[in-house]
């Protein structure tokens, strides 16, 4: 089901690079969230685990150790050289069913780690429909493509500028390929590239993205609350120099990124990420805040990147058009649009061992409280800390 090392999103690889060099010696804990309490079929968890000891035989080639040489000139050659020789170690991933009940926990080195969240989604996701026997219907896989292209050409004729991000929540690998082939060749410009490294090397598209929540998880774990924002976002200039410049907004909420989010930070990063919330509202809050710090907001960018469907990217674009750049990173509406219901479930860090110190729990305190992951007594005292109590989540 996973014949390449890079079948995995694009920001883990920026990540894993910005661990290495920041973080070498911390450890991470992960574990699989039900969030739509699916029930699991007797053997979910044996099949899994299989395709998880499938993966310790995967090794980047010759060739897409190139594609990144030249594709993501950021990516260093120590870091690259690592990557050629590593390997995933089984090991760190527990799997467990009791029932229809699937647990699922990671626990290593942070800078492995890191890479296992996303390819087990996807492996989550494909098994849950294989062996439920669920399948396309003729009539909807003849129409994966159309329904990709109508899709892609919409957004063109609005001049808009759209990535693909649907690899965890895909129906399937081929289903996948078959989406971005297909927003690829009908795309023109409005197509900016895929969240997943190996099909933008498949399909000579551009692979994007930037950091994910766990960056500000651990750092809050780290360096506490107040203070996990800013160092966050500075380490993150350390590494890159002001290349990946879209910060994602809302590990501890919009509110609280904003208050750390300051003129220094909001001139050297291109834009920031949506991923809960209100879009409209947040686009305000956004717009507001450029102004505020007299920076012109139409010199930056709002990746939008929650849920989005044609409809609501319309909805967006209405709002936004001639106040603030926009693009969108569209996921399951894209990789999972075959007529069946797309699973709810994630994979979040739940602690992190910094260097020198004993496992602490990492939180996520979404825009909206039900995206909040994480102990509820650190999500409580995180509230206290950030002033977040008459806050809506």
């Amino acid at each position: 089901m996973l014949t390449s090392l890079l079948d995995n999103d694009f920001y883990k690889i920026t990540m894993q690079n910005a661990v290495i060099k920041r973080f070498p010696y911390a450890h991470a804990r992960y574990a699989f969230i039900n969030r739509g309490e699916h029930a699991f079929p007797d053997g979910f968890g044996a099949e899994l685990r299989h395709e998880v000891d499938k993966m310790a035989s995967l090794r980047l080639s010759d060739e897409e150790k190139r594609y990144l040489e030249i594709t993501c000139p950021y990516l260093d050659p120590t870091y690259l050289d690592f990557l050629a020789g590593f390997h995933y170690n089984p090991s760190e991933v527990i799997v467990e069913q009791q029932g229809s009940d699937l647990s699922v926990i990671i626990e290593g080195p942070w800078y492995r780690t890191i890479l296992w969240e996303v390819p087990l989604m996807a492996l989550i996701s494909e098994l849950w429909y294989r062996l439920r026997g669920v399948t396309i219907t003729s009539d909807a896989d003849a129409k994966i493509e159309q329904r990709a292209q109508e899709k892609i050409e919409l957004y063109r004729r609005l001049g808009l500028k759209i990535a693909e991000f649907g690899t965890r929540r895909r129906f399937s690998s081929d289903v996948h390929d078959r989406v971005v082939g297909a927003l690829s060749h009908h795309g023109g410009e409005a197509f900016s590239g895929t969240s997943n490294v190996l099909m933008a090397m498949r399909h000579g598209v551009k692979p994007i993205g930037t950091h994910a929540h766990e960056w500000f998880m651990f750092h809050g774990a780290r360096f506490g609350f107040k203070m996990a924002n800013s160092l966050a976002l500075e380490h993150w200039v350390d590494v890159y120099r002001g290349d990946l410049g879209i910060a994602l907004t809302d590990t501890f909420t919009s509110k609280a990124f904003y208050d750390s989010f300051d003129k220094k930070f909001a001139k050297l990063f291109d834009g920031v990420r949506h991923d809960s919330g209100d879009p409209i509202e947040f686009a305000s809050q956004t717009i507001d805040h450029y102004e505020r710090l007299g920076i012109n907001p139409l010199s930056k960018t709002i990746i939008f990147s929650d849920a989005l469907t044609p409809e609501k990217v319309e909805r967006i674009h209405t709002f936004c058009k001639g106040r603030i750049g926009m693009a969108f990173g569209i996921g399951t509406n894209f990789t999972n649009d075959v007529g069946v219901e797309p699973m709810n479930m994630v994979i979040k860090m739940v602690e992190a061992r910094p260097e020198g110190q004993g496992w602490l729990p990492v939180i996520k305190l979404s825009d909206v409280a039900e995206k909040n992951t994480g102990d509820p007594e650190m999500i409580s005292l995180a509230k206290r800390i950030l002033s977040l109590n008459g806050n809506s989540i």
